[in-house]
């Protein structure tokens, strides 16, 4: 039998992450590819626990200056936000922490483009932006899950 204390804790951490939850298995702060979800239950999850949801669908971008005009957009950010790396760090953490309490973010960036001009190095300083803010979040305890893909 569990004492009280032990309970309480047992039934406090089930709250954050319940049994029946589809990211039962998914760190509250990552980033990872997107494998076997899809995006319509992400979005349903992310309602379900009253979390931003974040979508932006990049295939049609060539550059990574198109890649961060299509987030900036997606995401409803000004567009001062998507002129670079640190621009859009800045608004992934600093100026949405401002804003106030955050409950969480589910951020989906599909079919991310593989060009010349968007290269393995580009997408990989892309998604540091995001391993960036989960970090930031995590920090403040906020959830900051972002899944990829790539064409």
């Amino acid at each position: 039998m569990l004492s009280a204390p032990l309970l309480q804790r047992e039934e406090e951490s089930q709250e954050f992450t319940p049994a029946s939850s589809l990211l039962r298995a998914v760190p509250a702060n990552v980033v990872q590819s997107i494998r076997a979800f899809r995006v319509t239950e992400l979005q349903e999850e992310a309602v379900r626990l009253g979390q931003h949801f974040l979508y932006a669908h990049c295939a049609h971008a060539l550059t990574r200056q198109q890649v961060l005009g299509a987030i900036a957009e997606s995401f409803g950010f000004p567009k001062q936000f998507a002129k670079n790396y640190d621009a859009l760090t800045e608004c992934l953490t600093k100026v949405i922490h401002e804003v106030g309490e955050q409950p969480g973010f589910l951020v989906v960036l599909e079919q991310l483009p593989s060009t010349q001009k968007f290269d393995k190095e580009a997408r990989e300083n892309l998604l540091d932006v995001f391993r960036d803010a989960a970090d930031f979040w995590s920090e403040k305890k906020v959830p900051f899950r972002v899944f990829f893909s790539f064409q």
